[in-house]
């Protein structure tokens, strides 16, 4: 084995392409989407480098388009799930064995073929399967993928290199990170490709073994991850991808002794009955189970009345429709202050109704459909409520459509009560709740933005008095794992804003940071004495002359 203390290539962010028009990326994505429209595939789940099949088929068609058939994937079972934590443990001893650098290697390789020959691939499957428009896939499952692989390599360096400061006389200390003892599993959500890739490499990464089972809307271009992983020299086992019902598979996982940890991001509820579970079973695991989770979210934005009205307006219409509002952390609930509210809303209404609807593949469209008929029913049952209550205005939008994809259009509510259930429950849609205080109400406001939800992962102040961001940044604190100062609460950089959120919106172990790649490892601390005692006895026991 060669030796050496190594440094990897420093990281930096893969930079956003455009997609203007007759730029080559642009004609590579349009070449990919009517690739992809062109042909129905039949998607296997992976397990122990296998293609696995089975006869029961469910569908993948674009939710802007529901009406075509984009895909068929093999749903699995039980035995499926047992198979593939079966084959992670067995792959487990010589993938943690391995050098770091070659693991590094490995998924320096996946950045690599990301950011080059599958990017139009990945960004087309991400575009159809989760009805992204291509802004919004560009920076999800390349760029922000890209980083991930690209800055985890670099933080597992400087979790490897942390030893410990001294070491005494004739002593030498230090410190070896271990893979968790067993498999992990990654449970990943549909709205982001990118989580749906870091979730089970980052773990990989640090030496362990992984079953991953993704959101079915996702699965699409969870197909194309899996193609890349196995491009980038992944070995077989190590990354196990399976399609199984949530409860069929946690029944089995759950019960595991081998169960060693959970990668997590998906609904606050689900996190807590998976959480409830693992505490159930305890007595069942060989090692207390690492439970790292990115739940849920009810991200806030609170413009204090020094606040510029087009950036107020700017930061939510971006900042909650953007990918039809569908991101942990999109804005979905606005506190504004009654001498801005005029213009702000003018300004919504504006850009709003500029905003153009329709598929993926026509990139005129900023909006695109909501993710399933589900969500599309939750929505519009949500928005008639509104409709029907006195103390709701509908500012903007307010309508829907299903006839061709899950259009909900972007939606704005202005409502007299500031815990009214839009402002409380999380939607997960393009619809916006904004109460208007009274201007001299800030302090008092700032207790409602704290205490309104559950949640605790993004939100903004918008203001331009300074005195009142730093009341704000310190009074809400706790409010938001991600917090923002005069921008809109979306959009954290891997290696720039490290992602998470406490309370109700998960453990804050912080994506796209060191945090979160340290709880992948277990640390064993040696102590080498190269002159050991061979006398029991301290000086203090000897007689007194």
């Amino acid at each position: 084995m060669l030796k050496g203390f190594f440094n990897v290539p420093a990281p930096v962010n893969e930079p956003v392409l455009n997609y203007g028009p007759r730029s080559l990326e642009r004609v590579a994505l349009k070449a990919a989407l009517e690739a992809g429209r062109a042909q129905q595939i039949d998607i296997p789940m992976y397990i122990g480098g296998k293609e696995v099949r089975t006869n029961t088929k469910l569908e993948i068609r674009p939710p802007h388009d529901h009406k075509h058939l984009l895909a068929t994937f093999s749903e699995g079972d039980a035995s499926h799930v047992t198979a593939a934590i079966d084959a992670a443990l067995a792959a487990k001893a010589d993938w943690e064995n391995l050098a770091w650098e070659q693991r590094a290697a490995i998924f320096l390789k996946a950045a690599e073929l990301v950011a080059g020959p599958y990017r139009a691939e990945i960004n087309a499957a991400t575009m159809l399967g989760q009805s992204k428009n291509a802004y919004q896939a560009e920076i999800d499952s390349a760029c922000e993928l890209v980083d991930f692989l690209r800055f985890n390599v670099e933080y597992m360096t400087e979790i490897y290199k942390q030893q410990p400061p001294v070491s005494g006389k004739g002593v030498w200390n230090r410190v070896e990170q271990r893979p968790l003892e067993g498999f992990v599993f990654a449970l990943t959500p549909f709205n982001f490709t990118a989580i749906a890739g870091n979730l089970p490499a980052s773990a990989a990464m640090m030496g362990n073994v992984v079953v991953w089972k993704p959101a079915y809307p996702q699965i699409y271009a969870a197909n194309v991850i899996m193609k890349i992983f196995k491009e980038a020299g992944v070995p077989d086992g190590v990354i196990n991808l399976i399609y199984v019902d949530g409860p069929v598979a946690g029944e089995v996982i759950f019960n595991h002794p081998d169960f060693a940890g959970i990668h997590f991001t998906g609904s606050t509820k689900v996190f807590q009955n998976i959480w409830q579970t693992i505490g159930t079973n305890i007595h069942k695991y060989k090692t207390y189970p690492r439970i790292v989770g990115e739940t849920g979210g009810k991200d806030f934005v609170l413009a204090h009345p020094s606040a510029n009205a087009d950036v107020v307006s700017t930061a939510l219409v971006r900042g909650a429709f953007e990918y039809q509002g569908q991101k942990c952390s999109a804005a979905s609930r606005a506190y504004i202050p009654a001498s801005l509210w005029p213009a702000v809303k003018e300004n919504m209404q504006r850009d709003i109704t500029s905003f153009k609807m329709g598929p993926v593949e026509d990139f005129e469209n900023f909006i695109n459909a909501v993710i399933t008929e589900v969500s599309f029913d939750k929505l519009a049952k949500y928005i008639d409520a509104a409709k029907a209550d006195e103390g709701v205005e509908v500012v903007a939008g307010g309508n829907y459509d299903k006839s061709q994809g899950w259009f909900i259009e972007p939606t704005v509510l202005k409502v007299n009560d500031p815990y009214y259930v839009t402002m409380c429950e999380e939607l997960f849609g393009p619809v916006l709740s904004v109460y208007v205080y009274e201007d001299d109400q800030f302090d008092e406001i700032l207790e409602v933005v704290d205490k309104t939800s559950i949640y605790a992962l993004t939100g903004s102040i918008i203001s331009q008095d300074r005195y009142a961001i730093e009341k704000a940044t310190t009074r809400l604190r706790n409010a938001a794992g991600n917090f923002y100062i005069n921008d809109k609460p979306t959009g954290a950089v891997v290696g720039q804003q490290p992602f998470g959120g406490a309370r109700g919106s998960g453990t804050n172990d912080k994506a796209g940071s060191m945090i979160n790649l340290l709880r992948w490892v277990s640390p064993r601390t040696i102590k080498e004495t190269f002159d050991p005692p061979k006398d029991y006895r301290y000086p203090f026991l000897a007689k007194e002359v």
